[in-house]
């Protein structure tokens, strides 16, 4: 009589290598999920981290304007054009820019005014390290809402010196038309919305919203702007705007 043979025991092993092949698959979409929005300096390191002499691989396409230790475009996200007022308010309590920094939240738009000495010394035009960093995170949120952004409008203002004398008009018109297209040039380097939605002007000190009596209401006339407006908003006068934030 011929012994059957016994059952090895290993029948099951095959479920063994199911749950590796599943388990890898799950690695390999949450690899593909995490690099689904790719931060273009970070994957520069990365690169670079595995080839030294990277900077010879032709795959790899390096923006001359970003540093790889910078803060690039994207980074942020923002899904909706309302939620934009909060991210840029927690932007500017984390930057201790509460007292020099103000915020307004309208109907279809978002308006941001910044005291000159967040961004520049005296009569210069030249944006100052601290103004850069703000700027570079504003931009960044700015890029979350892209596609709702319908305008985004940079305004620099001056104060009159004397309040008996206006000032010299080319270097008033000049200073403050140059500190508004600077800003406007760096939030344009740093963010994914189209530059044709990015306006610059320079009002002078045409645009006050204090007397020029004191040396306080001056400061407060010195100041760049921005007016964020939605794509579908119905555009106002700057008189407007500030009427409504008054009120």
């Amino acid at each position: 009589m011929k012994k059957r043979n016994k059952p090895s025991g290993g029948g099951a092993n095959w479920m063994d290598t199911y749950g590796d092949l599943v388990t890898l698959l799950l690695c390999f979409f949450v690899l593909l999920y995490s690099i689904s929005t790719l931060d273009q300096a970070k994957w520069i390191q990365v690169v670079k981290s595995f080839n030294p002499d990277a900077k010879d691989v032709s795959q790899i396409a390096e923006n001359p304007n970003i540093d790889a230790n910078d803060e690039v475009p994207g980074g942020v996200d923002v899904d909706e054009f309302d939620d934009l007022f909060e991210s840029l308010k927690e932007a500017i309590e984390a930057a201790n820019l509460d007292g020099e920094v103000e915020l307004f939240k309208g109907d279809g738009y978002t308006f941001i005014t910044f005291q000159d000495n967040v961004f520049f010394d005296g009569d210069s035009s030249i944006i100052k390290d601290e103004g850069t960093a703000i700027l570079a995170q504003f931009a960044s949120i700015m890029s979350g809402v892209k596609d709702a952004v319908k305008e985004v409008q940079v305004l620099g203002h001056t104060a009159q010196a004397d309040p008996n004398v206006p000032n010299n008009p080319v270097n008033d018109r000049v200073l403050s038309a140059e500190r508004a297209a600077r800003v406007a040039a760096f939030i344009q380097q740093r963010t994914e919305v189209s530059g044709d939605k990015i306006v610059a002007v320079g009002y002078g000190q045409f645009r006050p919203i204090a007397p020029f009596d004191t040396p306080e209401n001056r400061a407060k006339n010195r100041r760049v702007e921005l007016l964020i407006t939605k794509s579908d908003a119905v555009e106002h006068s700057l008189e407007e705007y500030y009427q409504e934030m008054n009120r």
